[in-house]
């Protein structure tokens, strides 16, 4: 069975670290058998994520925009054709530092659940 999800028909809502997420795909939400999850993202200029942190590993790959990468401490500017390797229990945070949205795609082995996040509150 082939699935195509088209962006558009998802829908889009506010992430928990506050970017706008649309999920395109999720095993828990279709009959897949897929161990991850995929997601798009978008954070306005001069925004920058809550930090939080998952118990399994997340992959961004930045699609447009320019931003900086914080991980556990650590900083790297990123931009489009970037990919960022997030291990489990990171604490993450992502800031956008251009003048356009951040556009990014999120993919989260195993798949994302509430559960498996723990958003960090200043």
């Amino acid at each position: 069975m082939m699935l195509v999800r088209r962006l558009d028909d998802c829908e889009e809502f506010i992430a928990v670290d506050g970017s706008r997420l649309r999920e395109l795909l999720h095993p828990d939400k279709q009959d897949l058998r897929l161990g991850y999850s995929l997601a798009r993202a978008l954070a306005a200029p001069g925004m920058t994520t809550i930090p939080h942190r998952l118990n399994r590993s997340e992959v961004y790959y930045i699609v447009s925009g320019r931003g900086t990468m914080h991980i556990d401490g650590e900083s790297e500017p990123v931009g489009p054709g970037a990919a960022v390797y997030i291990p489990p229990g990171s604490t993450q945070f992502i800031e956008n530092t251009g003048d356009a949205e951040l556009e990014f795609i999120c993919i989260v082995d195993p798949a994302w659940r509430p559960e498996g996040e723990e958003v960090l509150r200043p």
